[in-house]
């Protein structure tokens, strides 16, 4: 696919990523390509725990039902425009939007997944035969200003419910996603509850927002009188501080819904006392897609300092009408992966029992050193017979001396070196080498069980 005649530029330190390798007077050389500012590499040596993440979430995920669907990094940009809002800060700042040379489309890099996924869900008609659980992982795209937890490449795991009415889904995953800090070991997590009713009341409600604003203009900051008038919900959400005074004051939504609404949430709040779930009803806690109906949650960390948002959700049950398709309820949530590794980072720094750490269990069970002649085969084979038996391993590879290949072993991570030299070849045994306590015993190489139970015991 060819593309051209970018929608949202992207700022002159982007546009060439560039740099000569040779100093100004020396002879030219094949300029050094560095990646896009905000889109990162995920090195090997950084892997482990975004692995070790990825693999308790999808657990988690798979305990209560829900199953994978994988969507497209590229759609029209219709389906964002249409379904996030057209006044939100996605639409009209962040979106990477771009027209297709071939047949002229108006394309973008997806910057969220609920809508994907809907869009998925109306055009294969896979909701006829009821309910669905469902999840899906990979990038998502938004130009903003890079800092620490917020990139211009982030992955997300987004989680959808489709096909529930009630409040019970939407407390069955908030459930899931405190079984998940369970499992994570995170401290310091708190979880902030609201509900922005439905559409009739939050029109009201925006009326009054307007009103009020309009008596306060002297204190709206300029991002505040530009969406005055367009989506006026969205000053709740300002984080200026000259703001906070006048916008804790303002009419307040929570306080003007109608029975249905309250009924729905206060069905929430009975599942999650049920459940010893705590929670804050933060009234000016708001969403910003413009698909969200009546409750809304964030769960929010202090572990970094400050509160950062890790994930966040709630119900949009008029987004498939707004795609095109059949009124359908639904509830889901976006877990960001960056936000939720750093705060991973800060709960395993301060971790205080001895058990295998989560990057360790991702890390090869065993590296085999072989030397002498005769040897590399036995190491192969070795391998093979471990992998067989589901354990993952490194077989040195390339030759090298015993301390070299040593040192390889340590490197990579692995809990065990298994030796294969001359001596073994001719025992017909491998040495055992315990890398954190240096402890060396021998096993019979033909013995795998026993060898295998000697490496799960120590």
């Amino acid at each position: 696919m060819q593309v051209n005649t970018p929608l949202h530029n992207i700022p002159p330190d982007n546009r060439s990523s560039a740099k000569p390798s040779a100093k100004p007077g020396s002879a030219a050389k094949i300029q050094v390509i560095q990646g896009v500012k905000g889109m990162n590499d995920l090195l090997p040596d950084a892997s482990g725990l975004q692995e070790a993440l990825e693999d308790t979430v999808r657990d988690v995920f798979r305990s209560y039902g829900y199953r994978l669907i994988r969507t497209p990094i590229v759609e029209p940009t219709g389906l964002f425009v249409r379904g996030l809002g057209e006044v939100t800060d996605i639409v009209e700042k962040e979106m990477y939007s771009f027209v297709d040379r071939l047949n002229g489309d108006s394309l973008t890099l997806r910057p969220e997944g609920t809508a994907g996924v809907v869009r998925s869900a109306i055009e294969h008609n896979w909701l006829y035969n009821g309910p669905q659980r469902v999840w899906t992982m990979g990038p998502m795209y938004r130009h903003e200003r890079p800092q620490k937890g917020r990139y211009r490449e982030f992955y997300q795991f987004s989680v959808e419910a489709m096909g529930f009415e009630g409040p019970d889904v939407e407390a069955e995953q908030i459930i899931m996603l405190a079984r998940l800090w369970q499992r994570l070991g995170l401290q310091g997590v708190a979880l902030h509850i609201n509900s922005i009713g439905d559409a009739s009341e939050r029109a009201a409600h925006r009326e009054q927002l307007i009103a009020y604003f309009e008596s306060h203009v002297d204190t709206l900051d300029e991002e505040a009188k530009r969406r005055l008038h367009s989506n006026p919900l969205r000053i709740l959400d300002t984080k200026n501080p000259a703001m906070q005074a006048m916008v804790n004051a303002a009419p307040k939504l929570i306080e003007h819904l109608g029975e249905a609404s309250l009924a729905h949430f206060s069905g929430l709040k009975a599942h999650l006392d049920d459940a010893g779930i705590a929670y804050v009803i933060n009234p000016r806690l708001v969403r910003g897609m413009d698909y969200y109906n009546r409750s809304v949650f964030e769960w929010v960390s202090t572990a970094l300092g400050g509160e950062l948002t890790i994930t966040g959700g709630g119900r949009y049950d008029g987004l498939f009408e707004l795609l095109g398709g059949k009124p359908t309820p639904a509830c889901g949530f976006g877990l960001g992966l960056e936000r939720v590794i750093l705060v991973w980072q800060a709960a395993l720094a301060n971790r205080t029992d001895t058990g295998v750490s989560p990057i360790a269990a991702h890390m090869p069970a065993a590296y085999i050193v072989h030397v002498g002649e005769g040897t590399a085969p036995i190491a192969q084979r070795l391998g093979e017979a471990l992998r067989d038996a589901r354990r993952h391993c490194v077989v040195n590879a390339g030759g090298g001396s015993f301390k070299s290949q040593l040192k390889k072993a340590h490197a990579s991570g692995a809990r065990y070196t298994l030796i294969v030299g001359e001596t073994e070849r001719e025992q017909g045994t491998v040495a055992v080498k315990n890398m954190a306590t240096g402890e060396q015993t021998q096993c019979l190489s033909a013995d795998l069980s026993a060898l295998i139970t000697l490496m799960d015991l120590r």
